[in-house]
């Protein structure tokens, strides 16, 4: 979810083609040994006591029980799937979770950043500073606006369009169409559809591995926004964006992608335009921020709190409340074992808003080819059952 513009065409890793066939973890062959160049560290220079160390760390407010443990040699690091810059972490588990933190990425500091990740903080930052100004700048016009813009862009553009119609292909529509919800999600200003669509389909296939774009066992904050400030690393675990070769295959999406910022801006301006900095402040500032959050909980809360109702072998979970905000989002572990339906909320008291859209356009006849999980599938896919590939 890259929010500037495509990420450099660097490969580093060895490509993989296959988006949902799972992947056994990478040895040091396929991962080579040298030094990632965004990292100021290399491997070779840590000097660790191989002995268990207790160290102090910044204080976080979702873990506890904090215990760290050296690795004596780069071999031993990279057995256990490690990037250069990074430490393995034992007993470091989130509140109120038995997710472990098992290992702790630099972002902030201690690497190199480039013109992309200081882009992307930038954006964020500043709208988390416009939301400074909302308690003295409210109307109901402006309130009432910034709703509007978090249904359009939140579950038409995010929820519906980006997740659910093009990463997943889940269902059909009118081209017409697909393009209008595909320009709403930019309107999110959470990135263009290809890098957007190719960071979770990433996501998918290497989900809570050391390959995951962003998993909460690299830490509760790294899930949920630091990762996007990292750009680097997707492109190390992941290499080159070539899974989205069907958007990129089509102009619009790449015209998206080339003048991604131009669009959320200029609705800027019209806002402003209607209603002042009220309308900024609230249809921009306050709808995007709250836009950010819901969809960022579903990569961080969504896989630290909730059930598994599902045979997944990863950490997705079914939570409650973010499916609540996020339009029916938050049933995550029922959305990993079948990636590809449109239903998300699959038992009837699971709200699931964004599936509702898609049943409502099914029945007036937009959407076609809608998928949903058969029975034999969810009987593969019990909890007292081996999952299969899908």
């Amino acid at each position: 979810m890259a929010l500037l513009t495509s990420q450099p065409k660097k490969p580093i890793l060895h490509r993989f083609t296959t988006l949902h066939r799972p992947l056994p973890r990478l040895d040091r062959t396929v991962l080579g040994l040298g030094s990632f160049s965004h990292n100021t560290l290399s491997i070779k220079k840590f000097n660790f006591n191989p002995k268990q160390t207790k160290i102090s760390l910044k204080n976080n407010p979702f873990t506890y029980n904090l215990a760290v443990t050296a690795k004596a040699n780069a071999n031993a690091a990279f057995g256990e799937g490690l990037e250069a810059g990074e430490v393995t972490l034992k007993h470091r588990k989130i509140l109120l979770s038995e997710v472990e933190v098992k290992r702790q990425r630099r972002v902030f500091f201690g690497r190199k950043w480039n013109s992309l990740d200081v882009g992307t903080a930038g954006i964020v930052l500043a709208m988390h500073l416009l939301c400074l100004f909302a308690p003295f700048h409210f109307n109901w016009p402006a309130f009432r606006v910034a709703v509007a813009l978090y249904i359009v862009t939140g579950l038409f553009g995010i929820t519906l369009s980006f997740h659910r119609n093009l990463s997943h292909r889940s269902f059909k529509l009118p081209k017409w169409l697909e393009y209008f919800f595909a320009y709403c999600g930019v309107l999110a200003l959470q990135g263009n559809p290809i890098d957007w669509v190719s960071t979770h389909r990433y996501h998918h296939q290497f989900c809570d591995s050391e390959r995951d774009p962003h998993s909460p066992t690299e830490g509760f904050w790294f899930s949920h926004m630091s990762w996007l400030f990292d750009t680097s690393s997707v492109i190390e675990r992941c290499g080159e964006a070539n899974n989205v070769g069907d958007l990129e295959k089509q102009s619009f999406y790449r015209f998206l992608r080339s003048s991604y910022l131009v669009h959320p801006f200029a609705l800027g301006a019209l806002l402003y335009a209607a209603g002042g900095f009220p309308f900024l402040v609230w249809g921009m500032g306050v709808r995007i921020v709250w836009v950010y959050h819901i969809t960022w909980f579903v990569n961080s809360a969504c896989h630290v709190w909730g059930n598994q109702a599902w045979n997944t072998r990863e950490l997705s979970r079914n939570n409650w409340w973010v499916a609540l905000l996020a339009f029916g989002e938050g049933w995550h572990n029922n959305h990993h074992a079948f990636e590809y339906s449109a239903r998300h909320g699959l038992e009837w008291w699971q709200l699931d808003m964004t599936w509702y859209v898609v049943r409502f356009l099914e029945a007036i006849g937009l959407a076609t080819d809608v998928k949903l999980p058969t029975e034999s599938h969810k009987q593969k896919m019990a909890l007292n059952s081996d999952p299969i590939d899908t």
